[in-house]
């Protein structure tokens, strides 16, 4: 199991990172050309329902998620997510996810597919709230968003598969699923010029 000491040296480095990241995005912003700048860096908050096969129990729990995108640029950037699953529940056993990792976009343009990999725990509940424990997670997944227009982000579909190595005594949990949500972004998108299209987004 993770210990108190340990989630919280990983809040910390987490919120570390995350002001890191702003301060490399506000960064970037300075070193665009004004009148060609692109889809540039971005903060965007945003919140999913999420459906996942648990593999304890063997039953889909339902829930809503929270995450957070920082981009210092278009193509590559940092995902946060929090995620409580708590719905459809069987014996009360639930799932809560804390993961953070790299994002990268695949393409710009109105349909932006990404990959990514996330780091961080997994907290479940055995049934009847017999017990509780709390494990390392890592989450490879791929997705796809559209942008709805300058704030407004649909994230059409999300998939992750999770592996928890230090589940015991069944050698490893392996929860996985789809989210799909909406986002908005903190500072909006800042359109280019038609001639400095090709330049500028390849």
């Amino acid at each position: 199991m993770i210990s108190a000491s340990l989630r919280g040296r990983s809040l910390r480095l987490l919120l570390a990172i995350l002001i890191g990241l702003q301060v490399l995005c506000n960064y970037a912003r300075a070193q665009n050309i004004p009148t060609a700048i692109g889809p540039g860096s971005y903060v965007a908050v945003g919140g999913e329902f999420s459906a996942f096969q648990a593999d304890y129990g063997k039953r889909v729990l339902t829930g809503a998620t929270i995450f957070a995108d920082v981009n210092p640029t278009w193509r590559i950037g940092f995902e946060a997510e929090a995620r409580y699953l708590r719905y459809n529940t069987y014996e009360n056993v639930t799932e809560t996810n804390f993961l953070a990792g790299p994002r990268v976009m695949i393409r710009p343009g109105p349909l932006r597919p990404y990959v990514k990999f996330l780091v961080g725990a997994g907290k479940i509940n055995f049934p009847f709230h017999y017990a509780q424990g709390t494990y390392l997670a890592y989450a490879p997944g791929a997705g796809l968003d559209y942008l709805l227009n300058d704030r407004f982000t649909i994230r059409v579909v999300d998939l992750e598969y999770q592996f928890w190595p230090d589940f015991s005594p069944y050698g490893g949990l392996h929860p996985y699923g789809v989210s799909a949500g909406i986002s908005f972004r903190l500072n909006p998108v800042e359109h280019l010029p038609k001639n400095a299209y090709r330049s500028r987004w390849h």
